[in-house]
């Protein structure tokens, strides 16, 4: 009879190394716990809570009638990767053509797709933090050091040039961020991203990743910049972008870049050997949301303002929290460093961690904690639910911690 063997000791090293998706295992838990009958809240996923908008529906619908059931290029359709390239030129003033873009699984399959390309084992990757969260386990998984350079609550969890700069090395080879931000919500102005550009025009070899599927959810007066629009540093700029948050089409799972010929043809030649082309009908409906009316991705901006403004609102209302006020995206990233340390009487909350489960089990409703995020002092909220769920959830979370000493 054989031994026992542990199954972890089974896998590759690399899946052992790797962290648990934070969000995605809050998200579990809460499906256990709602189906125990309990009423969760769960403001734990980055989804927003609107349908996909009718005429991109109908374009899926005629897709599948015209026949596009086959397998799409590797690149992705060649009019998407010019209506890609036309909404580059036309949103973001980025000068790419359709051979620069190349279509994939998401926009975190393109994220991986670029550090795969473009990182060696050993290779240093900045990463302004906070962070989402699977921004490091990436860089491990392309055998490249994440470097975290922190951006402190009181800078609107934003990373100065100063900062930026001392963090690069001989090793660096990529910094990579989000604006708008996940998990902060925080948005860098255009004078922000072009001190920023600064630092990478005198740094030859550094590389820019820049994560803007928040684009259209921006409540910023001068609205988004793409840092790849700066001219001394267009070709080290990779765009990445989808349609999951700004058309409602988390599922449809399509993301693309914008980037220099010699990286889009390294993306496509790594996509061509592990998934091929993307969904060949989310494609067609793609095209349908890039090339229609914005008004329906408009609307949805104002509502994730309006409850923006609530849930800030009820959030300072909380004895303890330090809350920012989030300039894009759809989330609140509240410190609640306040309650480490106190006791309900059964459970004592060190950390943010602690801080989520516990209120998940007491108040039952689901958060993310900070530490997946690289701030453990803080806890991500989705504002992606309706105004009834946001209010009673805040009214749950107020309850919940008067009990902690």
């Amino acid at each position: 009879m054989s031994a026992v063997v542990e199954t972890a000791s089974l896998l590759a090293d690399r899946i052992n190394a790797l962290e648990e998706s934070a969000t995605l295992a809050m998200s579990k838990k809460s499906r256990e716990l709602a189906a125990q009958g309990h009423k969760v809240i769960n403001l734990s996923v980055g989804e927003p809570d609107f349908k996909t908008p009718k005429h991109i529906c109908e374009a899926a619908k005629q897709a599948i009638d015209e026949g596009y059931h086959g397998y799409s290029p590797v690149a992705g359709y060649a009019d998407l990767r010019k209506a890609i390239a036309d909404k580059f030129n036309r949103d973001n003033n980025l000068n790419w053509k359709a051979e620069n873009v190349v279509v994939s699984n998401g926009a975190k399959h393109s994220l991986a797709n670029v550090l795969q390309v473009l990182v060696n084992p050993g290779d240093e990757v900045i990463i302004f933090s906070p962070y989402w969260v699977s921004y490091s386990e990436m860089v491990k998984l392309a055998e490249g050091k994440s470097v975290v350079v922190e951006g402190p609550f009181e800078n609107d969890f934003k990373v100065t040039p100063e900062q930026f700069e001392a963090a690069i090395t001989d090793r660096t080879k990529v910094v990579m961020f989000a604006s708008p931000n996940n998990p902060t919500g925080s948005v860098y102005t255009e004078a922000e991203l072009r001190a920023i550009g600064e630092v990478v025009a005198r740094h030859d070899n550094v590389f820019v990743l820049a994560d803007e599927i928040y684009e259209y959810i921006n409540f910023t007066p001068e609205g988004h910049f793409s840092i790849g629009s700066i001219p001394a540093i267009a070709d080290r700029v990779i765009t990445v972008n989808g349609v999951a948050k700004g058309y409602a089409m988390t599922g449809w799972r399509i993301g693309y870049i914008g980037a220099a010929k010699w990286i889009a043809e390294g993306v496509e030649k790594l996509q061509g050997q592990v998934t091929s082309g993307a969904n060949s009908i989310a494609q067609r409906a793609t095209l349908a949301a890039l090339t229609g009316p914005m008004e329906c991705t408009t609307e949805m901006r104002e509502a994730y303002e309006r409850r923006r403004d609530l849930v800030v609102k009820l959030l300072k209302e909380v004895p303890g929290f330090r809350v920012n006020v989030p300039q894009g995206a759809f989330y609140a990233f509240p410190d609640v460093s306040h309650y480490f340390g106190k006791s309900d009487g059964n459970t004592t909350i060190q950390n943010s961690d602690d801080f989520a489960l516990w209120l998940l089990n007491v108040a039952y409703v689901s958060t993310v904690a900070g530490s997946g995020f690289g701030a453990p002092n803080c806890l991500r909220l989705s504002t992606a639910a309706s105004d009834e769920a946001l209010t009673e959830a805040v009214e749950r979370i107020k309850a919940a911690v008067s009990t902690l000493q």
